[in-house]
């Protein structure tokens, strides 16, 4: 995709990451169209697909989806129960994955989408098994689709460490340097407006 204006959907737009993905696509002359469960220009739940073909139904004709949306369970092996993990992985996972597949009849032809996992993929924490799961999987997703989206459709990940508006995580990331939220945002614009595919981008 070159410079032009591009009309692009930012799903979890009402989060700490993806306001600064809204806001700093705004500032660099794009289209944004804010979405969240309970906010923004347009509702939609990633874990409801029919929510999601609803949402790309109504809009048509975009060129990026940016999604900064989706949770994890965090807690011990021993403890976790069969919903935390059908939870994580309808959220997470299965909700990206339900982007890109109802998204992808309206997305214009070269355009791209943007997912999200994070650091624990490659370094897991203390009660974070089921983050590192998700997010493992998450990325192979991207990897693999990334070969088959037709169309010159492209997608990428962006994988942050833990950010450093969360300072109530803080404590659970011992030794590992927060990063702004807005330097997240600017990795979201470099897989958006460049020519990544299928790559992990590491914030």
């Amino acid at each position: 995709m070159d410079s032009k204006k591009l009309k692009i959907i930012v799903i979890g737009a009402s989060g700490t990451v993806g306001k600064e993905v809204a806001k700093g696509l705004e500032d660099s002359g794009h289209e944004v169209i804010r979405v969240s469960r309970n906010s923004g220009d347009l509702h939609a739940d990633i874990q409801d697909k029919k929510s999601l073909e609803n949402l790309f139904q109504s809009i048509r004709n975009f060129d990026a989806v940016a999604n900064a949306a989706g949770d994890v369970k965090f807690g011990t092996l021993e403890n976790f129960t069969d919903q935390d993990f059908a939870f994580s992985f309808g959220s997470k996972l299965m909700g990206q994955i339900n982007i890109v597949r109802t998204a992808l009849p309206y997305i214009n032809d070269n355009g791209s989408f943007t997912l999200i996992s994070g650091i624990l993929t490659d370094e897991p924490i203390a009660g974070g098994i089921i983050g590192t799961t998700v997010n493992s999987a998450v990325e192979g997703f991207v990897k693999a689709s990334s070969y088959e989206l037709p169309r010159n459709i492209r997608i990428n990940c962006i994988s942050p460490t833990v950010l450093a508006e969360a300072e109530d995580y803080h404590p659970f990331f011992p030794g590992f340097i927060p990063v702004g939220a807005w330097k997240v945002a600017k990795a979201y614009e470099k897989s958006i407006a460049g020519v990544f595919n299928g790559r992990i981008i590491k914030v």
